[in-house]
């Protein structure tokens, strides 16, 4: 069978066609009279037509132009000098501000040093700058720069799949951001190159990683959002059983490293070494893409993932919250204290028919994360735009739990708040109800589906609104969301431990944030 067949049988005909173009695959009709026809990978294709650069062309691409602040602390990253021929790959290169950051980098380290360079970029509205910009770059003669107009993804899957093509000394990536579905031609290609993962720029890093020479270095800005949570976990694994973290950057605010785009994401820079043996890894920190307050440090490798970690976990240690949280005292998972924590299951696009803007009769009360606030939980809420209440009958109740103590906490928190977990407690006589809807929006803490003893709830709550809580949380999850699961791995006191810490906060019930911190560092 040939290649073109198997490859069409796995990631559909438009796809394997497109290889055919790229030259990657030779046609279906060719393998008769050349068997061994494989074109040549790297080609200049004709300049295509000028476009214009459009918001809603950039989020079909999920394309952010790197800074050159960032671009050029990227390519300083790298180590050096190198004898020899480097070969740089840049997938997905936009105009060309890493490749030229990394070219700048090189020349002044390795001045007679060949030097190839491999820019793909898949946005006509791009390559003509990106043309000009490597056109003018090889002043000594060691500079070969290639452009390769074309899909990133199809053409690495067919390079790893059929083994030809160049392999590369050194990658810096800025990958495009965008969820993948499961049944696309881009998951097909990822997974035939042995990668399951969810999102454009993992499976940029992953190929890069698979497209190195044994020590070769990738260095790629991209979200923090794989380091944690069930769906990057293959990534993480393909990664970690492949490369040695060498350095990883964090921008303290979300919003720091894309600011012209207006993205609100929190960003890291990674530095990874395809094999290698795991050293300490550099941590370093700045606030934003001018660097005017690096600071750096090295770590341990078990503080950044802990040994035997089936979840392949990445902590960033940037503060305390660590040492802290790894104390005799503080080691305990919920189901280590008979404590579980579920999603709120009332999806209420799914049960509109049963909602209710005010309490009546034959109604609960259902609880959105907008029933709590600074003075807690209030309910109902007058002129609130959700629902305040959920009808108790044969198709809501499994939905339900009983009337109780919980201690809530909302699932997304809001751009730059202080605290990334957010905790409240339930208390069951401000509802004067059997049974309470949890809307979908917020984590649920509960023994079984049923409520906790108070002491327990107000003690989970104050740990969770701690300042070493936060600090230890921000270590491992890099966005908004606070899932269940990270809740349910996190670390916490015993039991006995947390029903004192509730004693005392029922009795100090306006805390200062300062006083919650002095109780739970008295704990660890």
């Amino acid at each position: 069978m040939s290649e073109y067949a198997i490859l069409k049988g796995r990631i559909g005909k438009a796809s394997a066609d497109r290889l055919v173009t790229f030259g990657l695959i030779a046609p279906p009709d060719a393998y008769a009279e050349r068997p061994d026809l494989f074109a040549s990978l790297i080609v200049e294709h004709p300049p295509a037509p000028t476009q214009t650069r459009s918001p809603s062309r950039q989020a079909q691409l999920g394309q952010f132009m790197t800074p050159v602040g960032i671009a050029h602390f990227m390519a300083g990253l790298f180590d050096g000098p190198l004898s020899g021929t480097a070969r740089l790959l840049d997938a997905g290169a936009g105009k060309g501000a890493l490749t030229l950051a990394f070219i700048a980098q090189w020349q002044k380290r390795n001045p007679n040093t060949q030097l190839e360079t491999h820019a793909y970029e898949i946005d006509a509205a791009m390559l003509a700058e990106l043309r000009a910009s490597l056109a003018a770059q090889n002043h000594s003669g060691t500079i070969q720069a290639t452009i390769i107009d074309g899909d990133f993804i199809e053409q690495a899957a067919a390079m790893i799949r059929l083994k030809r093509g160049p392999r590369f000394t050194h990658a810096i990536l800025n990958p495009p951001y965008k969820k993948i579905g499961s049944a696309t031609a881009h998951r097909n290609l990822l997974r035939v190159s042995g990668l399951e993962t969810v999102n454009l720029y993992s499976g940029f890093v992953g190929l890069a990683v698979e497209l190195m020479e044994n020590g070769g270095n990738v260095v790629a800005i991209i979200p923090r959002s794989f380091c944690n949570g069930p769906y990057y976990q293959p990534f993480r694994r393909f990664v970690l059983d492949r490369t040695t973290i060498r350095h990883i950057h964090l921008f303290d605010a979300r919003n720091a490293a894309f600011k012209s785009d207006g993205v609100l994401q929190e960003n890291i820079i990674i530095h990874l070494e395809r094999g290698g043996q795991q050293g300490c890894v550099k941590i370093s920190t700045s606030s934003d893409d001018t660097f005017s307050d690096y600071l750096e440090r090295c770590q341990p490798f078990e503080n950044i993932v802990a040994p035997n970690d089936p979840n392949w976990f990445i902590h960033i240690p940037t503060g305390s919250g660590t040492a802290q949280l790894a104390s005799g005292n503080i080691r305990y998972q919920l189901a280590d204290i008979g404590l579980s924590v579920s999603t709120g299951p009332v999806v209420d696009f799914r049960l509109r028919n049963e909602l209710r803007s005010d309490a009546e009769p034959g109604t609960v009360p259902l609880l959105y994360p907008g029933h709590f606030g600074g003075d807690g939980l209030v309910w109902p809420r007058p002129g609130f735009k959700k629902a305040n209440a959920i009808r108790h009958n044969r198709d809501t109740a499994k939905w339900l739990f009983p009337a109780g103590f919980y201690a809530v906490t909302r699932r997304f928190s809001s751009k730059e708040e202080k605290r990334r977990i957010v905790a409240n407690v339930v208390d069951p006589a401000m509802l004067k109800a059997s049974m309470i809807g949890f809307e979908n929006h917020l984590n649920v803490i509960h023994e079984n589906r049923r409520p906790l003893p108070e002491d327990i709830a107000r003690g989970i709550a104050a740990y969770l609104n701690s300042t070493i809580v936060d600090q230890h949380f921000r270590q491992f999850n890099g966005h908004t969301q606070v899932n269940a699961m990270d809740l349910k791995k996190m670390l916490y006191p015993s039991r006995d431990a947390l029903a004192s810490l509730g004693v005392w906060a029922k009795s100090e019930r306006r805390a200062t944030q300062e006083a919650i911190d002095a109780r739970v560092q008295g704990i660890a």
